[in-house]
């Protein structure tokens, strides 16, 4: 069983709980230089139909900044720009990477890159992207947090 971020009715509210939890642990031991190499060894592929800035900073700091690395690929310059199933583009990027960040349009491209993939997929751009959701509450926790120690 591989653990995708498909879509945020995926998740429980206690699997959301701990997830939030678990990223305002990971963010505080970074402001106090704890550093991690949880993910020493492992390799992200960014997948993306759109680009974007913040989404690729983002998830390259976060494997850098825990020891692993990134491979970014816009989709234009792979096979699945030129049209090769899903099915294939999955099944080979899983052999070399250890998880898949697709920023795409379509909910059903990451739903068929998962039911075929061998690593985890990760949705970072359709209507159902959960890390979206989790992020900003999270931001709203940290600045509620921020708010209560100056008042």
């Amino acid at each position: 069983m591989n653990n995708h971020l498909l879509a945020l009715k995926d998740f429980s509210k206690q699997q959301l709980q701990s997830l939030i939890v678990r990223a305002i642990m990971l963010k505080n031991e970074a402001a106090d230089d704890i550093l991690h190499n949880r993910l020493a060894g492992k390799t992200a592929c960014l997948l993306f139909e759109k680009p974007s800035t913040r989404t690729r900073v983002s998830f390259e700091a976060a494997m850098y900044g825990m020891g692993g690395q990134v491979i970014f690929m816009p989709a234009r310059d792979s096979q699945l720009g030129r049209g090769e199933p899903l099915k294939d583009t999955s099944r080979v990027l899983a052999r070399y990477v250890d998880c898949i960040v697709v920023r795409t349009f379509g909910q059903n491209v990451v739903t068929e890159l998962a039911e075929h993939s061998e690593v985890p997929i990760i949705n970072a751009l359709t209507d159902l992207y959960p890390l979206h959701y989790c992020v900003e509450f999270l931001c709203h926790i940290l600045s509620i947090s921020h708010l209560e120690l100056f008042n």
